[in-house]
């Protein structure tokens, strides 16, 4: 059944089937998966706080030190313009985008869980580099390690938490990840609140304290149990049964187990997924999930803000300490969105909150634009009740990302793949967020220089062709088991016409089946 390869309409829909409670099992395997995200939310929120510090710019970039302390309170866009201080955070992204290649690999052959340890154990290495650092060569090794874990992580851990959860409750527990990310963000502006103070070494004890959730995602994976799905990947189906009963707390697993091994028949059917993904009947996911929905979630110029948050609050005019605490407030939101989604993604669906949250960020983003505008000037300083209006204008901004956009862009594309691509698949949605990421994060510094206001609107004209493009090509996921929504494409009114052209195609035992 592989979601589409080979179809057979007896024995597709049988969901109603599926017989699931909540055990103790699962939910130790999903807490321990999805600290995966605390790996890249703690990165996110930790690189755009020390890049900020007067410390960590005295020793390796001074030439930015100096031209802040002659902007210290003055609105000015191009306080923070270097390509080496921007390399420091986007090198990262570019290390993972390379490393989710090896990830599928090992992912498909070794399993979910395998990819899993790696991960913590290179962000470890990573990490303790990038504390011990005396150049910029250290710290750019050391980011390349944290880079490599979080490709490895991010490839992994949705797919897990995915293929771990029942179709009625896939959504909350996939955005585990999400919460985890945004939990690490949060953690990670109080830690930098807090090591600001400590002269000159704060920010070594920022970056090395990334080792902690390394640490407790490689003991905690050691613990892990295999997915069901990749177990039966891996034709040890005896296992894969044993573990499927465990995690639904029940024995009466035979319709769910059938379709893992039907779906298991065709993936192996598969010698070459990458090449699988380019075949007409997968055009949806493809678009769709390895495309789309990742390229745009950076697009929403949310991880801009998340980088730069204090960056972009001392270049507002806030002081060194005050824009620490105002990312604290900005990560916060995060966190409340993240929640909000939890609780109601799979009640609502993901499209409706795709496209409500889309239009509070286009306002946020046009009244950022517009009060820069009105009241930006080189060398004025911001007044302070503008100041605290553009504070909760991006608070908002954020709570609407983050059950939206956040959440969802990687919830949408870890449940659409089929079995047999799903692996392959995940790779490419990493590869395409992390460059996007890393060009956003290349590119965000010299382009609030340049465009100021403008880039705002930008964002926001990017947000409403990002909202359009859900509107029309995605369809609703919400409570479909993982194996079984392909047959949403083949009912979609643009989607069908591509995936339903439907030809006579012989298995390798010579019968006829119907490939869709």
């Amino acid at each position: 059944m592989a979601g589409g390869a080979f179809a057979d309409a007896d024995t597709l829909k049988r969901a109603y089937l599926y017989e699931y409670k909540i055990t103790g099992y699962f939910i130790f395997a999903c807490i321990v998966a999805a600290l995966g995200g605390s790996l890249f939310g703690y990165d996110l929120g930790v690189s755009g706080g020390v890049t900020s510090m007067d410390d960590f710019l005295k020793e390796f970039f001074p030439k930015v030190y100096r031209r802040k302390q002659q902007h210290l309170d003055e609105t000015d866009y191009c306080k923070y313009d270097n390509q080496v201080l921007t390399l420091f955070t986007s090198s990262l992204y570019f290390a993972g985008l390379i490393s989710t290649f090896g990830a599928s690999y090992v992912s498909r052959k070794y399993g979910r869980r395998g990819s899993i340890l790696v991960g913590a154990t290179s962000f470890f290495l990573g990490a303790v580099l990038n504390a011990a650092a005396v150049n910029i060569a250290m710290l750019i090794i050391g980011r390349i390690f944290l880079g490599v874990g979080i490709g490895f992580g991010n490839q992994a851990v949705p797919l897990y938490l995915s293929e771990m959860a029942p179709a009625k409750i896939r959504g909350a527990v996939n955005q585990l990840f999400q919460l985890t990310t945004c939990l690490g963000i949060l953690i990670a502006n109080f830690i930098n609140y807090g090591t600001e103070q400590l002269h000159p070494w704060g920010w070594r004890l920022s970056l090395g304290l990334a080792t902690v959730p390394a640490t407790l995602m490689f003991i905690g994976g050691v613990f892990l149990p295999e997915t069901p799905n990749s177990l039966v990947e891996q034709g040890k189906l005896e296992e894969g049964r044993r573990v499927l009963e465990k995690v639904r707390g029940t024995t009466n697993v035979d319709a769910e187990f059938a379709d893992l091994v039907d779906a298991s028949n065709a993936a192996r059917a598969v010698e070459h997924p990458f090449r699988n993904l380019l075949q007409r009947r997968n055009r949806p996911q493809l678009i769709i999930g390895a495309l789309g929905i990742p390229a745009f979630q950076q697009l929403t110029g949310m991880n801009s803000i998340l980088f730069y948050a204090p960056v972009i609050f001392q270049s507002l005019g806030f002081g060194s300490g005050a824009s620490l605490y105002s990312s604290i407030f900005t990560s916060g939101a995060l966190v409340v969105g993240a929640l909000i989604s939890m609780s109601l993604v799979d009640k609502f669906g993901r499209r409706a909150f795709f496209l409500e949250a889309g239009c509070e960020m286009i306002l946020c983003m046009a009244a950022v634009a517009i009060t820069l505008a009105l009241k930006f000037g080189q060398g004025e300083t911001l007044p302070k009740g503008i100041g605290f209006f553009l504070v909760i204008v991006i608070c908002l901004f954020v709570l609407a990302y983050g059950r939206s956009w956040g959440p969802l862009g990687w919830l949408v594309p870890s449940e659409i793949f089929p079995l047999e691509t799903r692996s392959a698949g995940q790779s490419v949605v990493v590869c395409v967020n992390l460059l996007f990421t890393a060009l956003i994060a290349q590119c965000f510094l010299v382009s609030l220089c340049h465009l100021q206001y403008g880039i705002f609107l930008l964002f926001g004209g990017l947000i409403i062709i990002m909202s359009s493009f859900i509107f029309f090509l995605l369809p609703e996921t919400k409570q479909v088991p993982i194996e079984e929504v392909y047959l949403l494409w083949q009912n979609h009114w643009f989607w069908k016409k591509i995936v339903t052209e439907t030809d006579q195609a012989s298995d390798s035992d010579g019968k006829s089946t119907l490939q869709v």
